[in-house]
C-alpha cells in the first residue's frame, strides 16, 4: 500500500455483509480475493491487487485484541482514476455502505484530491481517493 503500511485489517461483525460491501467495491480498484479461511479460529477474507495482501477482515474472535468489531477506523484505498473513485462508491452503496460524501473533488484536501466515503456495516469510515494533477483530473 505504501511505505509506511504494509496491511490493514478489521473485525467485523457480519463477515458475510461486509465480504458483499468491500468485494463488489474493491473489484472496481483493482482488488480481488486472495485467499480465504480461518486463523486461530477466526474466519478471514483477505484482499489485495496482484500478490501483496492489502486488507483483510476477520470475524470477532476471543483473544485479546481480537475480542470485538473495529469501528470508527477510517481506511482510505488509493484509485487509479475518478472513474474508479466513482464505481467504487456506487458498488459500495449498493451493497450495505451508507453515503457520507459522495464522489468529488476535496480541493480543501490538497490539490486535485477526487474522493468518495461510504461508512461500511460497522461504522468505519472508508474512502477511495485518486490523487491528480489539475491539469489531467480524469
Amino acid at each position: 500500500m505504501s511505505e509506511v503500511i504494509d496491511h490493514v485489517g478489521i473485525r467485523v461483525s457480519d463477515i458475510s455483509a461486509s465480504r458483499r460491501m468491500y468485494e463488489a467495491a474493491l473489484a472496481e480498484l483493482g482488488f480481488a480475493v486472495l485467499s480465504e479461511g480461518e486463523f486461530e479460529g477466526d474466519a478471514y477474507v483477505l484482499f489485495g491487487r496482484a500478490d501483496s495482501d492489502d486488507f483483510c477482515l476477520h470475524t470477532v474472535g476471543i483473544k485479546p485484541g481480537r475480542d470485538r468489531v473495529t469501528t470508527g477506523a477510517h481506511i482510505a484505498f488509493r484509485a487509479t482514476d475518478a472513474g474508479s473513485v466513482r464505481r467504487w462508491y456506487d458498488a459500495a452503496v449498493r451493497l450495505g455502505g451508507t453515503d457520507i460524501g459522495p464522489p468529488g473533488v476535496r480541493p480543501e484536501y490538497s490539490g486535485y484530491y477526487y474522493a468518495a466515503f461510504v461508512l461500511d456495516p460497522d461504522g468505519n469510515n472508508v474512502e477511495a481517493v485518486f490523487h491528480a494533477s489539475a491539469s489531467d483530473p480524469e
